[in-house]
């Protein structure tokens, strides 16, 4: 019972975080929410993410880390949660990683 809530809490934050991404940004760079790391006691939260272009990262972490006060209450706004966790962000290395080994095999294997 305990997991499934904590699934839950987690992708509800992910949701939650990538609306206000989408309504409080501009699209450039595209930051994109990949996963969300909850801890056990569901009081701190790691929030990864992407940036369409890859160079865009270190200013979506900014923007975040700068927001992170209006994220809490847009959370507390639109989700009953008795606690909002700590919020930190960072870059998703692994999807980024994930991406980069995708145009190595199409530049291996190119489309006949």
């Amino acid at each position: 019972m305990s997991d499934d809530r904590h699934v839950r809490r987690a992708g509800l934050i992910m949701e939650l975080a990538a609306k206000f991404i989408r309504s409080e940004t501009n699209s450039n760079p595209m930051i994109t929410v990949t996963s969300v790391d909850l801890s056990p006691d569901m009081r701190h939260a790691i929030i990864f993410i992407t940036t369409i272009p890859n160079e865009g990262e270190q200013e979506a972490l900014i923007f975040l880390k700068r927001n992170g006060t209006e994220i809490r209450d847009y959370f507390k706004k639109h989700a009953r949660m008795k606690q909002i966790p700590h919020l930190d962000f960072m870059i998703d290395a692994g999807e980024r990683h994930r991406q980069q080994i995708d145009e190595i095999v199409k530049g291996l294997y190119p489309k006949e």
